[in-house]
């Protein structure tokens, strides 16, 4: 049986309802109207000679056909968001043009913030999409186009740069110290509030060795957020982990056991190499690079003035 190719709107219209659960909802979020929804649903299925939706008062259920093609459209719906980023900035003069980046939260918020400043303020043409995130994008998938990294890229096709080191370490507010006392060795940290992670994570299981039985004692506070752990930190709720040049920004933060424990983060920039000659993604890759060296190397951790 020959099957006809349908047109990427079909694709987009499923993928929207599978996401929404509904009809409607998939036509708020596509801009489009109801009925056009469910035409775009039942030329597909027809297409596919597939049923992808049981229909019932409570909406579209998604069938196991509509699951197993669930992936396939995200990386077609990738792939045209791409595409268009790609062509924004194949433009001759100005460099301009949409540049998708993921980074961790914390990296997108505390570090990132002035080096997109200072892109954008160089070439006001280019556009940042930040995707703030703690998982790796799929950049071979095109979920984004840069990407910043606490490992390496293994993939070939992948241009990469390593930026260096960002260590973390364990930090607490002058004033809970002063209240508290100043730990000097593990068994001090007995009785302080630690902040720590919720859930257990294949990065918290390869630091049991460096933070030894410090694990199974009680915490004021877990939170699998990075953010949630420097904010605590920084309004002295007790003592955490957070990324050392962050803390030298901050007057009130003290580093504590600095002698016993440093986890280093192998930071890394990378994009798929297709994106080489787009003018806008290289001058973003450049001003990344840059600014998070200046970081790591301690650039990052002045001070403020007023």
């Amino acid at each position: 049986m020959t099957m006809n190719e349908p047109n990427w709107d079909l694709y987009r219209s499923f993928l929207s309802v599978l996401t929404e659960g509904s009809l409607s909802g998939a036509a708020r979020a596509l801009g489009l109207t109801q009925p056009t929804v469910g035409r775009h649903i039942d030329a597909l299925e027809q297409s596919l000679a597939l049923s992808l939706f049981t229909r019932s008062q409570s909406g579209f259920i998604p069938t196991d056909a509509a699951y197993a093609l669930q992936s396939y459209a995200e990386t077609l719906a990738a792939t045209s968001s791409a595409l268009l980023r790609a062509a924004s900035g194949l433009g001759h003069g100005e460099i301009k043009g949409t540049v998708r980046v993921t980074a961790s939260e914390t990296i997108s918020v505390e570090v990132l913030p002035p080096i997109l400043a200072r892109l954008t303020r160089a070439h006001p043409g280019i556009t940042i999409e930040l995707a703030t995130s703690n998982r790796i994008e799929n950049l071979l998938r095109r979920d984004a186009d840069i990407a910043v990294r606490m490992t390496r890229p293994e993939q070939d096709v992948l241009v990469a740069r390593r930026i260096g080191n960002i260590d973390l370490g364990f930090h607490a507010r002058r004033d809970y110290l002063k209240r508290r006392g100043t730990p000097n060795t593990w068994d001090d940290m007995a009785g302080h509030a630690l902040i720590g992670i919720d859930r257990e994570t294949a990065f918290t299981r390869s630091l049991q060795h460096l933070l030894g039985n410090l694990q199974n004692r009680s915490y004021a506070l877990r939170s699998d957020s990075d953010l949630v752990h420097l904010a605590s930190i920084r309004a002295g709720l007790g003592i955490g982990i957070c990324q050392v040049g962050l803390a030298q920004r901050d007057a009130r933060l003290v580093r504590v056991l600095p002698d016993l424990l440093t986890i280093p983060l192998d930071t890394w920039l990378a994009m798929h190499e297709n994106l080489r000659s787009n003018p806008a993604c290289a001058a973003t890759f450049a001003a990344l690079a840059d600014g998070l060296t200046e970081y790591v190397n301690g650039a990052g951790s002045t001070r403020s003035q007023g």
